[in-house]
């Protein structure tokens, strides 16, 4: 199964087992089903509860969030990540203050889905990621969606904390096949052991045995796991890649065991340098294990450049596999 067929069935499950969820967004009906199809068939099972909304993200993300505040659980699809600008007012003005301003906490199950990223050549206002803009925002989590996480246990979970949160979902992990079997590949395993959410951890063979740890979003999976197999066979450097799906709030607690273990840290994401979600978990891990590490965290991302349209410039600037490779080859001294 796809990540984009596991996200739609998830959905379909959640307004099968709650009727009072709505979703709202453009084109999200029938027959176009989203502009990458993720509710295709909602609206001809539930027509009262998927609502196509004119092209203003502000305005129907503040009804998601006026919805939510009256405690009916709400979706919000934004087309493109690029537009959730065109709501952070709504984001972090209403849904992430109404929780807590007014003397007493408020239930707000809001969820604004996101999808984010580049390698489709859509250029420069299609294909950001944004996700460092929402760093540390009172009030608001962070999610990623993950080939190694089934979508209805994230999104069941994400809704039942009945707080506002926003999920970003990389456009080209859509077309991507759902890990299953503790198998990545012939070479790697993963396993779930951390709570729900959680955080994957994918190995060659011992965990605790492996030469550093990356930690990345879900986005970035299928390219950390090409980087992994390029630095165990060319260079012989074993990898732990820790793929977690909450962004924020972040718990290091449960990888210290794991991190403990590494000769280097590294930390890989979409975005641009700068504020970021990595900077903010290598701060962690330098406030926690300072007198622990060999070296600094290091971390990767994108270059500092708006995103290209054509095909091998946009790759120029994007984090490849390559860019994983070369990067903790260089550290570790290959």
């Amino acid at each position: 199964m796809r990540v984009a067929e596991n996200l739609n069935r998830s959905l379909h499950t959640l307004f099968e087992d709650n009727p009072d969820l709505h979703l709202l967004g453009e084109d999200v009906v029938d027959p176009y089903g989203g502009a990458f199809k993720i509710t295709r068939g909602l609206s001809t099972r539930f027509p009262d509860r998927v609502l196509a909304t004119p092209l203003s993200e502000g305005g129907f993300v503040g009804v998601a969030a006026g919805l939510a505040l009256a405690g009916v659980p709400a979706i919000a699809e934004i087309m493109f990540a690029d537009f959730v600008t065109l709501a952070f007012d709504q984001i972090v003005n209403f849904a992430s203050k109404s929780v807590s301003m007014y003397g007493r906490a408020l239930p707000l199950p809001l969820l604004v889905r996101c999808p984010t990223g580049a390698g489709r050549g859509y250029g420069p206002t299609h294909s950001q990621s944004l996700q460092k803009h929402f760093i540390g925002v009172p009030g608001l989590s962070l999610y990623e969606i993950s080939p190694f996480h089934d979508n209805l246990a994230l999104l069941s979970g994400i809704l039942a904390q009945a707080e506002p949160a926003v999920l970003f979902e990389d456009k080209i992990l859509y077309t991507q096949p759902m890990f299953a079997g503790g198998r990545a590949d012939e070479l790697f395993s993963y396993d779930l052991p951390y709570p729900d959410p959680g955080t994957a951890r994918v190995f060659l063979d011992d965990p605790d045995g492996a030469d550093c740890v990356l930690i990345a979003p879900g986005g970035l999976a299928y390219r950390a796991l090409r980087a992994m197999r390029a630095l165990l066979l060319d260079d012989e450097i074993s990898c732990l890649l820790l793929v977690p799906t909450r962004l924020h709030p972040f718990d290091l607690e449960p990888l210290m065991g794991q991190l403990k273990h590494a000769r280097a840290i590294f930390v890989a994401e979409d975005s641009t340098a700068g504020g970021t979600w990595g900077a903010e978990i290598a701060h962690q891990v330098h406030q926690r294990m300072w007198g622990d590490l060999e070296r600094p965290v290091t971390l990767i991302h994108s270059a500092d450049s708006v995103i290209p349209a054509a095909a091998h410039l946009e790759q120029q600037v994007l984090v490849r596999d390559t860019t994983i490779h070369r990067t903790i080859a260089g550290v570790l001294g290959a």
